[in-house]
């Protein structure tokens, strides 16, 4: 009411033209500002360098996100180790069954051959196989794998009679680790049961484990006296090689 009574008619008339050009400007900046932005130019020179500079980073961030292969033993592949190389789980299982069998794989071919990959991912890895020195060796001099001479039973040399001088004919054998096979089996007082037990000589690795048993294996195992398990006591159980006390106590209870 202040508005009509203190304010002339021509005052109110210059207020109302006044509050009708400042709403007008307003909405010409807002029209103005928003033609100006869906009209707003890139000069293509400039995009493309911006372009160029993002798809850089976005490489670069795949090439660091990509896990990094090593050289390894594809005789060692585990469950985690195939998944990351791309392995199916049936070519992980036809490579672990392989293994299991005490054999060994010395080339990408025969790796390809028993995991049947494809040749895409074959081309992938193979690059970053190593194999033990005596394989590469073997492959350089174009000689006979070990998996081509096999020898029978009764052809190897029983590991219980083998001599020291005999133990460091094969490779990976020297003067230290023939006398440390001979000093273990000697801890025995006839000797070795199974071929088996060579794994438990310190520092044997399973390559030089496998040629060991190309040329000598148990022929004369020491006998022993069995225990049954279901009235065998504590005292009897630590007689047996790996089992304590804890152990012992353990398959009883």
């Amino acid at each position: 009411m202040k508005f009509y009574t203190y304010f002339s008619n021509q005052q109110r008339l210059a207020i109302i033209v006044l509050v009708v050009v400042i709403i007008v400007m307003e909405l010409f900046w807002v029209v103005f500002n928003t033609t100006r932005a869906d009209s707003f130019e890139v000069d293509p020179v400039t995009y493309e360098k911006f372009q160029n500079e993002v798809d850089s980073l976005r490489a670069l961030q795949h090439h660091n996100s990509t896990p990094k292969l090593y050289p390894f033993n594809p005789n060692y592949i585990t469950d985690y180790k195939g998944y990351t190389l791309g392995m199916s789980a049936q070519e992980i299982n036809l490579l672990q069954a392989y293994r299991t069998k005490g054999k060994w794989i010395n080339s990408a071919k025969e790796f390809q051959r028993i995991t049947k990959v494809s040749d895409s991912l074959l081309k992938t890895i193979a690059p970053y196989f190593k194999f033990p020195n005596w394989v590469t060796a073997s492959a350089n001099t174009k000689s006979l794998t070990h998996e081509s001479i096999v020898k029978t039973k009764g052809q190897k040399i029983d590991l219980n009679t083998a001599t020291v001088r005999q133990l460091q004919k094969i490779y990976g054998i020297g003067a230290y680790y023939s006398e440390v096979i001979i000093r273990f089996r000697n801890t025995f007082d006839a000797g070795f049961i199974a071929d088996v037990q060579l794994q438990d000589v310190k520092g044997l690795t399973p390559e030089v484990i496998q040629n060991i048993l190309k040329e000598f294996t148990v022929q004369t195992p020491r006998k022993v006296e069995k225990i049954n398990l279901n009235t065998a006591t504590v005292e009897q159980l630590v007689t047996v090689q790996h089992i304590d006390y804890e152990l012992a106590y353990e398959i009883i209870i």
